[in-house]
């Protein structure tokens, strides 16, 4: 393994223009062109072309084609009963962990990569990566954006468009941009599902 493919995962600078690491990218992007190619019906195959591509999949998880990651997934793991939406991204050039039973709207981007702000650095095309960690049942609003780094703790909305820029803790509905705490998820949460829609719990499975 070169230096470069090491400080992939480690938060150092480095250089993606490696070729080792640029043979190894696109193997994982052949998997993925696949997937993307597969037809509606097509299940069993979706499920065996996720398990080569991603790091980890666990059961019951959905991926809508199109499916857009810089490694195919190679560096996401993904726990059970997850669901993206269209075009849903993973810019995994290291880990992206997701939990249980998280869902990701439409257009939703969780980006690890990213840029030195000085200029003479990116010119020479330098490049760092931090992972990204969402905890169980967590739900993605349309348009979400989460930046390198970030944490976002178990139960946690995030609602659509926001821009995920600091750590986001259990338990609460964030929004906007810069992503901010707009509330705690209480127990009215649990009478009403939205707008005073109250849930009738008789009919929940």
């Amino acid at each position: 393994m070169t230096e470069d493919m090491q400080n992939m995962h480690n938060g150092n600078l480095y250089l993606p223009e490696d070729k080792a690491i640029l043979k190894r990218q696109e193997a994982a992007q052949e998997l993925l062109y696949d997937y993307n190619q597969t037809r509606p019906g097509e299940h069993e195959k979706r499920q065996q072309l996720l398990k080569k591509m991603f790091a980890k999949i666990g059961d019951d998880c959905y991926l809508e084609p199109p499916f857009n990651s810089n490694w195919g997934g190679s560096h996401v793991y993904f726990g059970d009963h997850i669901y993206a939406n269209y075009n849903f991204t993973a810019v995994d050039d290291t880990y992206i962990y997701v939990g249980d039973y998280t869902m990701f709207g439409p257009n939703v981007t969780l980006a690890s990569a990213a840029h030195p702000v000085l200029p003479e650095l990116r010119e020479k095309a330098y490049q760092y990566n931090l992972p990204i960690k969402i905890g169980r049942n967590c739900w993605f609003g349309a348009g979400v954006i989460v930046l390198p780094g970030i944490t976002i703790g178990d139960n946690s909305v995030i609602g659509a468009g926001s821009i995920v820029t600091k750590d986001v803790p259990a338990n609460v509905v964030a929004v906007g941009n810069p992503c901010h705490i707009l509330r705690k998820i209480t127990a009215k949460d649990h009478k009403y599902y939205t707008h005073n829609r109250e849930i009738d719990w008789s009919k929940i499975n």
